[in-house]
């Protein structure tokens, strides 16, 4: 068998044992003489599956009673209109931190919703830092704030939690997972699967139990989280594989030191990687210093017209979706929980060469 290490944003590299779990399991999960593809989402065996994938993420995330944990589809961007849809009526308020491309996505959907106050927008600089917490024009009446994390595209990090009253809302798709978090932070926090969870298809939402009531009616049921927190994610036909999925990347992650040892080792990752490119003159990241992401880190070549190379030369050393997005340019390594050290160790080794060859 012949892997390549794999920096892809999303869908993402799932670890290989992982992997080798659900190739056995295919034909013939837990003696039902069915894949788990197959199998009845009401049956007692999935719904087994379902409460110890609950339990265990409540364990690694630290998640209070008072939370409800869902699992909806759609991915991130369908939560970025459920949100002001549940939280905020069509006369309320909501601020919202704009930091990168899905920021500013997430901001256009609760537009159509409520009233929107972008109360700090870091796009005067091509959304490469997060402007001071002192500089934001917050209202004073906002029903909630909303943050996206950590923004894949540009690799801009919240490395803080904001401070203030109203319920944070957060868009944790590209750092769940990847280190300890407080929950009881935040008012919601929402999550596509495809970086740290699983394969794409699934969605987590974590929300305070308080917020569940809509604050508007007439709702689509399938768009209130109250229908999912009172159906344990199942009012209708769940993506069952990413579900059974989830559930062995959680128990993978306990039986691997939990969250800690999942900081410990990505935050090593990410230091070796940006150690790398500030000590050379051919590789550049544009991130200011304080908010560089720990999960997508964006470089730039001095000379722009080695991209070409640089990417066919990368891939045909087993480094493979390193090019950056279209919006950006340049090149993006994703190093997610499941991508080892000894790629970002790999990728290091590459770009010295090429640099010495290129240079």
């Amino acid at each position: 068998m012949s892997r390549v290490h794999n920096f892809s944003a999303g869908p993402a590299a799932l670890p290989l044992d992982v992997l080798e779990i659900i190739r056995n399991d295919i034909p013939d999960w837990q003696g039902t003489g069915m894949s788990v593809m197959e199998i009845s989402h009401r049956s007692k065996e999935f719904i087994e599956l379902a409460a110890r994938c609950e339990a265990n993420l409540r364990e690694l995330l630290s998640i209070p009673d008072g939370y409800s944990v869902l699992w909806t589809q759609g991915g991130a961007t369908l939560q970025m209109a459920m949100a002001p849809l549940n939280l905020a009526g069509p006369e309320d308020t909501v601020d919202y931190i704009v930091t990168g491309s899905w920021g500013k996505k997430a901001a256009a959907e609760a537009a159509k919703q409520c009233k929107l106050n972008i109360a700090s927008d870091g796009s005067d600089k091509k959304f490469t830092y997060i402007p001071a917490e002192s500089a934001w024009n917050r209202s004073d009446d906002a029903a909630f704030l909303h943050i996206t994390s950590n923004e894949t595209i540009a690799g801009v990090e919240f490395h803080f939690t904001p401070g203030g009253d109203v319920p944070i809302v957060a868009d944790m798709s590209s750092t769940i997972l990847s280190r300890p978090i407080d929950v009881s932070d935040y008012g919601v926090i929402y999550a596509g699967a495809q970086k740290n969870i699983g394969p794409a298809g699934i969605t987590l939402v974590i929300v305070r139990n308080d917020l569940l009531e809509p604050a508007r009616e007439n709702l689509p049921h399938l768009m209130m989280w109250k229908s999912y927190a009172e159906s344990d994610s199942m009012t209708n036909t769940p993506p069952t594989f990413a579900w059974y999925v989830a559930d062995l990347i959680f128990q993978h992650l306990i039986s691997n030191g939990g969250l800690e040892a999942m900081a410990d080792r990505n935050q090593r990752k990410s230091s070796k990687l940006y150690s790398a490119i500030d000590a050379s003159a051919f590789y550049s990241n544009p991130v200011q210093a304080d908010c560089r992401s720990w999960m997508n880190i964006p470089f730039i070549l001095a000379d722009a017209s080695l991209d070409a190379k640089f990417l066919q030369e990368s891939l045909a050393a087993g480094l493979t979706n390193l090019k950056g997005h279209r919006s950006v340019g340049g090149m993006r390594a994703s190093i997610y929980n499941a991508v080892p050290e000894a790629a970002v160790d790999a990728l290091i080794e590459f770009m010295a060469e090429f640099e010495r060859t290129n240079g």
